[in-house]
């Protein structure tokens, strides 16, 4: 049993004075694994203030500096990662060998780019008789979410820590254990105190009282774009700086000149990976018509190959979705699929065959699927995958852009120029051509309701970063 009942502020272990304990609840079984304790506004008061008191030294700190504290940090988070990565499977669910590679990996990556990015990035430009100097904003409240814990965490406290600002991190108050550990590394990798502050609670407490504080100068927010709404409402009254990682529903194209199965088994398995709890899943596959019913056969074949179950089985390549609101939330719309018209070639509504606890979801696959359906606007954050027909690639590109959100796309082409073409007339804020992965080193962010800041290597560093121009600082 996980028991992390206190908050980090100021460089220490602090007991809260409220009593509110929250479960946390392995998915898999349905069973209490830890417990926290839901923070105040009196403890985000607490924390923000010694951020604000830490700021004045830390964002005093030379790059050289800097730069020896990331290194510590990857130092002891790879000593810890084993540590991290149990913790990560415990909370939401991940198959044991993705909750290390993929999970705890991708957090230590982040820390990884973000150092590279620090040692060549240029903090003052000349400009005529002018200097443009880049400063860190100043003290930053982080929400992260619980689909990719340590990944949304990396990829905002490593860049906040290389451009010298101070932070309050609230993580999902449903996957928190893996955020504890992280906690105990940036104690360990000696981090100034006052630099690194915790607070465990929910987004109307803790996420409201951070957003609205005077204090706080940027929100960096990740989660739904529901949320991502309320947060900048409450941000709004002191102008502060927010940046938002929001929802998708990214569209696949496969062109007509593309390997169909190639495509086709490309798409359906990014679908798939961290059980769909991607912001930017392929979750809506583009095919030609002609080749459609080849296409669907082809989804329903590789939908059928993930192998549903214990994440701590040796084997098992897909765990549930992390919690109970979730769960509830994609059988409905599973339903509302087949009600509105569209077929489960696999999957559906209930649990996998054989499994009678834990919010595990059939992996599924919806043929005879329009745009205008509910399963197609919707983002549905499990493993579902929904497969519209289009005539012509003037119709692919509208249908594509027919949302609300602007995350990601994706376009899979026999010819690469074709592909990048065709990527080109996307708005979305990332384009993957042809199967490519996501590039820790390049910006990860969104168009629309999707978004409007960007994380990841030299572009998630600026974020965290003012701009000063000190004009007449030459003489020529």
């Amino acid at each position: 049993m996980y028991e992390f009942k206190r908050f980090y502020i100021d460089g220490a272990w602090v007991t809260p004075p409220g009593r509110r304990e929250l479960a946390v609840i392995n998915p898999a079984t349905e069973q209490q694994i830890g417990k926290i304790m839901l923070g105040t506004a009196e403890d985000v008061d607490l924390a923000v203030k010694a951020a604000r008191t830490a700021f004045e030294t830390f964002s005093q700190t030379s790059r050289e500096e800097r730069v020896a504290l990331l290194e510590r940090i990857i130092k002891v988070y790879q000593a810890r990662i084993k540590d991290v990565a149990a913790a990560i499977s415990d909370e939401m669910g991940a198959p044991a060998k993705f909750a290390l590679n993929a999970q705890a990996g991708s957090g230590l990556g982040h820390f990884i780019a973000t150092l590279a990015a620090l040692k060549e990035f240029e903090f003052e430009e000349a400009l005529g008789t002018t200097l443009v100097r880049r400063e860190p904003v100043g003290v930053c409240g982080l929400i992260t979410p619980w689909n990719w814990p340590l990944n949304q965490i990396g990829c905002k406290v490593g860049p906040a820590l290389a451009a010298g600002c101070t932070m309050v991190l609230k993580p999902s108050e449903v996957a928190p254990l893996s955020a504890h550990i992280f906690a105990e590394i940036m104690h360990e990798a000696g981090v100034p105190k006052g630099v690194f502050n915790m607070v465990d609670g929910d987004g109307p407490t803790v996420g409201e009282a951070l957003s609205r504080h005077p204090d706080i100068d940027m929100m960096s927010f990740t989660g739904s774009t529901r949320a991502g709404v309320q947060v900048a409402k409450a941000a709004a009254d002191t102008v502060k700086r927010v940046s938002q990682e929001l929802g998708g529903k990214s569209a696949n194209i496969i062109l007509d000149d593309a390997d169909l199965n190639a495509a086709v088994k490309s798409g359906v398995l990014s679908m798939m990976s961290n059980t769909g709890q991607s912001c930017n899943a392929p979750s809506r596959m583009l095919v030609p018509k002609k080749l459609y019913e080849e296409a669907v056969a082809i989804a329903k074949s590789v939908a059928a190959k993930p192998v549903v179950g214990d994440p701590k089985k040796d084997g098992v390549t897909m765990g549930p979705v992390a919690n109970k609101t979730q769960f509830d939330k994609i059988q409905r719309l599973l339903q509302t699929g087949i009600d509105e018209g569209a077929t489960a070639v696999i999957g559906g509504p209930g649990r996998p065959d054989g499994i009678d606890k834990g919010y595990f979801i059939k992996p599924t696959v919806f043929a005879n699927v329009n745009n205008t359906m509910t399963i197609a606007r919707e983002e549905i954050f499990g493993p579902v995958l929904v497969m519209i027909p289009y005539e012509t690639e003037d119709e692919a590109v509208r249908i594509a852009n027919d949302t609300v959100y602007g995350l990601s796309g994706y376009v899979y082409s026999g010819d690469i120029e074709h592909a990048r073409k065709v990527g080109r007339r996307l708005r979305t804020g990332m384009v993957h051509l042809n199967g490519a992965s996501t590039d820790i080193n390049a910006p990860f962010g969104g168009y629309k309701q999707s978004g409007n800041g960007r994380e990841w290597g030299k572009e998630g560093l600026k974020e965290f970063l003012e701009t000063k121009a000190l004009m007449g600082y030459s003489a020529s």
